[in-house]
């Protein structure tokens, strides 16, 4: 009988979230949300659910993985790859240390998602299809233009195609057609179907990623192995050309909370301190004042502070990548 395995992916760095997450501790390790990180409520939410847990991460962020789980005893298998090679390289190490008929639910660990009945509503129709050898993606209903998250062109459960992310006219358009959703990245897939549309598709990602995962030792992969996979995400591997996928059109509220307008929205639905022109703080309780400023965070850490106005979030990679080619210290 088959089971059902919930997969954590914990990659990334949230560089739209600078100085706040950092390669020490990315967005998904912070414990600014009631307490808890975003891997923690990943973990939490479905675990009602989910039969065997794996996370995939690497080797820089799986002490922080493991310290969460030993914190919420919670009994997992661990994969650390060695290199980032993307997403469908990490889903295929998770469906080759399942079960063949296993139903796999992935999931990134920085997400959002509010209504559990309605979560759960989109995972019980999502497993039934998976049983049913679909591979099944998870998309959301807008609810405003955004620029930050690619698309989904569907009608009812049947996909007419991904689109990427669109400009602000773009975005405009497919809200006014009411018939995309925002891709939330999340997935769910017998583990043998996934692999053999892996097989079909990218026939160099499924052999070398089986390659690596074959010489893996207690989880961990070998790098030399991992550098020969190419990185390619899912989406383009598999999602985008496959005749099985279905779409669950889901009604819960999600947000990757991959910018700081979005944790400026959900800190304020929060109760978090919103002054009377929009400003915000974020990170200190000292005393802040605003002058001349409307709907601003000042973003405050030890070591470096982040001011913008929240309709420029997109634009903070802009600063991390400036960092990164300074090999700045800052980003540690």
């Amino acid at each position: 009988m088959s089971k059902v395995t919930h997969v954590i992916l914990t990659g990334g760095v949230g560089s739209r979230l600078w100085p706040l997450s950092r390669k020490s501790r990315p967005k998904q390790y912070l414990p600014i949300f009631g307490g808890k990180s975003l891997f923690e409520m990943t973990a939490e939410r479905n675990q009602d659910f989910a039969d065997k847990v794996i996370v995939v991460g690497s080797r820089d962020n799986c002490h922080l993985s493991k310290e969460m789980m030993e914190k919420n005893n919670v009994t997992y298998l661990d994969i650390v790859e060695a290199v980032p090679r993307n997403t469908a390289a990490a889903i295929a190490f998770a469906a080759f240390a399942a079960e063949p008929d296993d139903i796999l639910v992935v999931t990134p660990s920085d997400h959002i998602i509010e209504g559990a009945e309605a979560y759960r509503q989109a995972m019980d129709e999502a497993i039934s299809k998976a049983k049913n050898n679909f591979i099944v993606t998870f998309g959301v209903h807008p609810t405003k233009p955004e620029t930050g998250y690619g698309y989904i062109e569907h009608n009812g459960d049947e996909v007419i195609s991904f689109r990427e992310k669109p400009n602000q006219v773009t975005a405009q358009t497919f809200i006014d057609t009411g018939n995309f959703l925002w891709n939330s990245g999340m997935f769910c897939f017998k583990a043998s179907v996934l692999l053999e549309e892996l097989k079909l598709y990218q026939p160099e990602i499924y052999e070398k990623s089986q390659a690596a995962w074959s010489q893996a030792k207690e989880g961990r992969l070998d790098e030399a192995l991992s550098m020969e996979i190419p990185s390619i995400s899912i989406d383009y591997a598999v999602m985008e050309r496959s005749k099985k996928i279905k779409v669950v059109p889901a009604i819960f509220k999600w947000s990757d909370l991959g910018s700081f307008d979005s944790v400026y929205e959900y800190l304020a639905k929060m109760g978090h301190k919103v002054d009377e022109f929009g400003n915000m703080v974020i990170g200190t309780s000292n005393y802040t004042a605003f002058l001349g400023l409307e709907n601003t965070i000042f973003v405050y850490t030890e070591d470096a502070n982040l001011i913008l106005h929240k309709d420029h979030s997109q634009e903070v990679k802009n600063v991390y990548g400036k960092l990164e080619k300074e090999n700045s210290i800052l980003l540690n």
